[in-house]
């Protein structure tokens, strides 16, 4: 329920003038009602001048002081109770006697005598009266008014039919009080649109300070990213806690509530385009046909299998060795596919496995023999693989030479490996891995290729790519829902290093990527995207915090809600990272997407090399295997080897040797 502007502009005013309103409001009483007085008494209507002016003079004379001495008007009347009513009977009282001396016992001439009578009586029903109709009615409001301010304020920013359907969802919901509309039209700027008044982006400052605004919910479905990202940067200037339309289902329904709306869409905090995807490429390899995916339980594995899905291919095999994850993007697949025209609903299989075992991958692709395998299976948390070095080479190396040679050996014609930017000049253990994945994969395709020249193959040859990319916002390891939590915590939110850059893109962006490079590939091919600047995480988390509407605590003043912590580098942790190793980019028919065709060791070299790294790892000697990872990878180790079984052993070891001593 809207109430009236007079009503609002009552309950605005100063407290002197609403006395003097009500002063004002009794002294109209008085006249009316020796004017009814008069009719009563002489059952004609008579003009209050002449002979009857003294009635009207007398009644305000009296009434008037009396009421203020009485404590009439200091009475808060929306509040008024039996107490107030206690004190205006009193008062009356006392006005009665007097009025009735004056005009019924001692007369005045030409003045009925009854009129002394009948207008204290009409006088105490019109002041009572309206004492009564404040209280029920302004009372009434204005606790409607508080309980409303208690309500959390919102303005939608964008005033047209999503914004319209937006604010009408969340008045039925009653959860939210819609303030009003904010929009760029100067034309509709001070307007009302469905009751809602209009305010310009730059007077944004003042309704958040009158209204006690706390959220904006961006209503701009249509609009384009870089006037999107214009709107954001203009809001990070104000104390709101910019959220984002909801499902356009949501709308249709009429019913928008707070579970509906949502964050900021992380590409909205990141603030940089996606690269449009070629419809033609992602359908190259996957319309009708059978797909694997490694990893698919994974954030990037998961999204690559959404995507795929798009793509309507024949079947669809999950695989992945957490079984949670597994049961969980099988659940998400299957209910999307009851939502699909049956000739574009895939058969979907979930399949329990490791990478590592290679009789168990052997048995898959000898079942279903793909056309087109995905390989995101892989340890990506740095301080985790830096601290179990052997099970991150084993299951990042190893994992993918199996899938490698399973999949060449079953005549899979597309195998794409997912990588990272950390591979190049790798500081880790996990970037090191994922660069001798790399080699594997481009001697594997180097092989391919010299056995189709020399017509040594036996069957179709499988096409080997990689695809590397930079950190992937909104995956499990991503700052991203790292510092939203910190964020909803209060803080502090932790950084390692105050200048640590990183390139980023979405998850969909990403996956996209994937299947379009095992598209374009040729064999032997690293694919990376032109991703700009990289972005500074400590810019990043200044952005998130301000866009919640809160601000980073000041370390001089101590002002602000959310402290940002520099926690220290940690081991193995780059400050910049870097997508190509050599500088020879080549561009592909796809805008932003480089190709580069980088050193790699032939398959017979490499496969000693790795030989000599498995016996490393067998033996339990890190160093011997972190010496063969810097000759072959270029890692370059900035400390002692962090494995936390070998650390444990050595001080088992020290305190052994100590107890003999």
């Amino acid at each position: 329920m809207q109430t009236s502007p007079v009503s609002q502009w009552l309950l605005a005013m100063p407290r002197p003038v609403k006395r003097a309103l009500a002063l004002l409001l009794d002294a109209f009483f008085c006249v009316l009602t020796v004017w009814l007085a008069l009719y009563l008494r002489l059952e004609a209507w008579v003009g209050l001048e002449g002979v009857y002016l003294p009635a009207v003079l007398g009644s305000i004379a009296l009434a008037l002081p009396i009421f203020v001495r009485a404590g009439l008007y200091r009475t808060i009347f929306r509040h008024a109770g039996w107490h107030a009513m206690v004190i205006l009977v009193g008062a009356m009282a006392v006005y009665s006697v007097l009025y009735a001396a004056v005009f019924t016992l001692i007369s005045v001439p030409g003045i009925p005598r009854t009129v002394g009578i009948i207008q204290p009586l009409l006088l105490f029903v019109a002041v009572g009266g309206s004492r009564v109709v404040v209280r029920f009615f302004l009372g009434d409001l204005y606790r409607r008014m508080l309980k409303d301010s208690a309500v959390p304020g919102v303005l939608i920013y964008g005033a047209g039919s999503a914004g319209r359907q937006l604010a009408s969802g969340l008045r039925k919901s009653r959860e939210q009080r819609v303030v009003g509309f904010v929009d760029d039209d100067a034309s509709l700027h001070g307007n009302t649109v469905d009751g809602l008044t209009v305010f310009s982006p730059d007077g944004l400052e003042t309704v958040l300070a009158q209204h006690t605004v706390q959220q904006l919910l961006l209503a701009v479905p249509s609009l384009e990213r870089s006037a999107r990202n214009a709107i954001l940067h203009k809001m990070r200037r104000h104390a709101v806690h910019v959220r984002t339309l909801p499902g356009m289902s949501a709308l249709a329904s009429g019913l928008a509530s707070l579970k509906d709306l949502q964050e900021l869409d992380i590409a909205d905090i990141l603030g940089r385009d996606a690269v449009a995807p070629d419809a033609r490429l992602l359908n190259q390899n996957i319309r009708g046909k059978v797909v694997l995916v490694t990893g698919a339980g994974g954030s990037i594995g998961s999204e690559l299998c959404r995507q795929v899905m798009k793509c309507a291919p024949a079947r669809l095999l999950l695989v992945d060795i957490n079984e949670f994850a597994l049961y969980q993007i099988h659940q998400e697949l299957s209910a999307a596919q009851a939502l699909l025209a049956p000739e574009q609903r895939p058969e979907l299989i979930a399949l329990l496995a490791s990478v590592q075992n290679e009789r168990r991958m052997d048995d898959i692709l000898g079942a279903w023999r793909p056309h087109t395998f995905y390989h995101a299976a892989a340890y990506k948390h740095v301080p985790l693989v830096e601290h179990n070095p052997a099970e991150g080479l084993r299951n990042n190396v190893w994992g993918t030479l199996i899938c490698a040679k399973v999949a060449a050996r079953h005549g899979v014609q597309s195998f794409v490996l997912v990588s990272t930017d950390k591979a190049v000049r790798p500081t880790n253990i996990m970037g090191a891995s994922k660069r001798l994945a790399e080699l594997v994969i481009q001697a594997c395709a180097d092989a391919a290729q010299t056995a189709a020249q020399t017509d040594a193959s036996e069957g179709p040859l499988t096409c080997f790519s990689i695809v590397r990319f930079g950190n992937v916002l909104g995956s499990s390891g991503s700052v991203v829902p790292l510092f939203r939590q910190q964020i909803e915590r209060g803080g502090p939110i932790t950084l390692t290093h105050a200048e640590v850059t990183r390139y980023f893109m979405t998850i969909p962006e990403a996956s996209e990527l994937v299947i379009q490079a095992g598209a374009m590939a040729s064999g032997g091919e690293v694919f990376v995207l032109d991703m700009g600047a990289p972005v500074r995480i400590y810019d990043l988390a200044v952005r998130m915090v301000e866009l919640s509407g809160l601000r980073v605590r000041a370390a001089q003043t101590g002002h602000g809600q959310i402290e940002i912590q520099v926690t220290g580098m940690r081991p193995g942790e780059k400050l910049y990272e870097e997508l190509l190793i050599g500088d020879d980019p080549h561009p592909t028919e796809l805008t932003r997407v480089m190709k580069a065709r980088e050193r790699f060791l032939p398959w017979p070299e490499l496969q000693a090399e790795l030989a000599g790294l498995d016996a490393a790892l067998q033996a339990a000697d890190l160093r011997a295997a972190r010496a063969q990872l810097e000759r072959l990878t270029g890692y370059t180790p900035e400390g002692a080897v962090v494995d936390w079984v070998e650390g444990a052993r050595s001080e088992k070891q020290q305190g052994l040797v100590a107890s003999v001593g």
